[in-house]
């Protein structure tokens, strides 16, 4: 199975822009101070003319309204705005966070990228995803992913008061944590037939992702140029802090940020 959805968003980088910066699964959350402080700070002063989040962002999303009442999603709407009134800031919605709705990223002067979606710069086209809709190998969660994308699930689910829907993702997150702890859990990785028929299918050389928490450079077997590139996860008080950002120039360089040395 190797099913894929053609891009109908492409961006073309404007030719005043000197580097591109990328990042993806920050899973901000109140609770983890030090990874939001070094977010904040990357943000307010990264010398890159764009930076694209590439899901993810956030470790739950219940709507929009959420971001009204809590004031840690106050902030961090505070510190998206702030940044894209200098560079721009494009937002692609991750597992965790696909409710984020068009408003709260207009208020904050986000563009709202499509999963997947083509972005032209350095005389490339590289092709962006979250990452998740092409782990074909997770049955279980493909069936739950195409669930929840439903327009009317979400419909319906929005509908309900904020406390329920906090609730209910209080509970998804337990389940999933619990699947993360049992060691004969085996994870997902991007699907090859997925990455190369994609890439082929929108005149792309690279495919670059998140969400598998497996930050890599990969060239696709017998290939030749075609590449599949994977963001970092942060987490800044793990055992193993990390927090990466991934740097395209204009010269066509690609180089990784570790922002903790």
């Amino acid at each position: 199975m190797t099913a894929t959805v053609l891009p109908i968003q492409v961006i073309e980088a404007p030719e005043s822009w000197r580097t591109v910066d990328f990042i993806s699964d920050l899973h901000l959350q109140e609770k983890d101070t030090e990874t939001f402080k070094v977010w904040r700070d990357y943000m307010a002063s990264t010398s890159a003319d764009a930076v694209f989040i590439l899901g993810d962002l956030f470790e739950v999303w219940v709507g929009d309204d959420a971001a009204q009442k809590h004031v840690f999603l106050k902030q961090c709407a505070a510190v998206l705005k702030d940044c894209a009134s200098k560079r721009h800031v494009a937002f692609m919605r991750g597992n965790r966070d696909f409710l984020v709705g068009s408003d709260f990223l207009n208020a904050c002067q986000v563009q709202d990228l499509q999963d997947p979606m083509v972005l032209r710069f350095a005389k490339q086209n590289w092709l962006l995803s979250h990452g998740d809709e092409a782990c074909l190998d997770d049955v279980n969660y493909q069936a739950f992913r195409r669930m929840v994308r439903q327009a009317d699930w979400q419909q319906n689910f929005l509908a309900k008061p904020l406390p329920e829907r906090e609730a209910i993702a209080l509970h998804l997150r337990t389940q999933s944590q619990q699947h993360k702890s049992d060691p004969n859990s085996v994870y997902a990785d991007v699907d090859l037939g997925w990455a190369l028929a994609a890439l082929k299918k929108t005149d792309c050389t690279c495919l670059l992702h998140g969400h598998t928490h497996q930050p890599a450079d990969h060239v696709l077997a017998g290939e030749g140029q075609l590449q599949r590139r994977v963001l970092s996860d942060w987490d800044v008080q793990s055992t193993k802090p990390r927090a990466e950002v991934l740097r395209w120039h204009s010269t066509g360089q690609v180089e990784r940020l570790n922002l903790l040395t």
